[in-house]
């Protein structure tokens, strides 16, 4: 097996400048650098990166903890930070907290005495522990999704309110005026803060959101389902509905469907993430885009900018909210292009 030496003494440069090479430590010209690569592949040689990280302390390893591994938007943030991380060659490492804190707590435990590079996490709800357990440490973390819109700690996330007030603006401008709304779960800050938005928007388009029109649900295609019966039951019943992730959406027309109603013609459903479900499914879902790409790229950028700089920053990186209009959203029943028209003057 080929040693750092050999590679040295076949590329003409000294251990260091091939360390250089691989570790991306210091600058080396691009000539050398090619070449050195060259040999590398020539030679097939593998960095002992156990060995590496004992010297270094690290291991070039970034954590992510995500509350639900099996969940659609998680395996979407998991497979961007994957990508990032790739690019700066460092490893990943990925643990399921399964909505729990004491789960998350032991995770980000094991993860500091692995003495990662950094840490993102999605925290599991306000309940979670894993703020005061990494500020006890020096070790670089990001809040990933789930951030804390009133703190100072490093965060990437979605304007959540702004994802709010676009699902609530494109259905006022059609024309409904009794829409329901069903949140993920309310212990997690960016429930709230979408259902904020929303209400916001409907008092300011003259509209209120009902008390008995608001339902919890956890996020997924079942809670979808089980909430239609009291959609269907309430009086007078709404003319859309609100879910605060595409999951939730989807399993609300699969059971309107199962009660021989037709989206969007009885009812306009609107959701969160823009999940690639909701384009298979027919009618297309009309949802409120979540940048998961842009979102992991600056999530793990910050992380990187903490670790460069030594010290714990302050940043919080808000990305924009996107309505993407598809098949599930149309007028209400009885309203016409003309007054469609009017409503949407209205909020312009």
């Amino acid at each position: 097996m080929a040693s750092m030496k050999d590679v040295a003494k076949l590329a003409g440069v000294s251990v260091s400048t091939v360390s250089r090479v691989i570790n991306n430590t210091h600058p080396v010209d691009g000539q050398t650098r090619l070449v050195v690569e060259d040999v590398i592949r020539m030679v097939n040689y593998r960095p002992n990166l156990l060995a590496a990280g004992l010297r270094s302390k690290r291991g070039s390893l970034v954590g992510l903890a995500v509350p639900d591994i099996a969940h659609h938007s998680f395996q979407t943030f998991i497979h961007f930070t994957e990508q990032a991380v790739r690019k700066i060659r460092h490893g990943l490492i990925i643990g399921n907290t399964q909505s729990d804190p004491d789960e998350e707590a032991e995770f980000i435990d094991h993860l500091i005495r692995r003495n990662v590079d950094g840490i993102i996490f999605i925290r599991v709800s306000d309940q979670s522990r894993a703020l005061d357990m990494l500020n006890a440490t020096s070790v670089p973390y990001v809040l990933l999704d789930r951030g804390l819109a009133s703190s100072t700690v490093p965060t990437v996330m979605m304007d959540n309110a702004l994802a709010g007030r676009l699902a609530a603006g494109h259905l006022c401008a059609l024309g409904h005026r009794r829409i329901a709304c069903v949140t993920g779960p309310l212990n997690v800050g960016l429930c709230r803060e979408r259902l904020g938005g929303f209400t916001q928007a409907l008092k300011e388009a003259g509209h209120t959101l009902a008390s008995d029109l608001v339902f919890e649900g956890d996020f997924t295609f079942e809670a979808g389902v089980d909430i239609v019966p009291a959609l269907l039951t309430a009086r007078p019943r709404p003319t859309a509905i609100w879910a605060q992730n595409d999951l939730m959406a989807i399993g609300i027309v699969a059971a309107l469907v199962d009660h021989g109603l037709t989206v969007p013609a009885d009812m306009s459903i609107v959701g969160v993430d823009d999940i690639v479900t909701s384009r298979m499914i027919r009618p297309q879902l009309t949802t409120v885009r979540q940048p998961f790409e842009t979102m992991c790229t600056e999530a793990v950028a910050l992380l990187m900018r903490e670790r460069a700089m030594g010290r714990r920053l302050t940043e919080q990186i808000v990305i924009p909210a996107e309505l993407v209009v598809r098949q599930s959203t149309a007028p209400p029943p009885g309203i016409t292009a003309s007054s469609q028209s009017s409503a949407e003057g209205e909020l312009s």
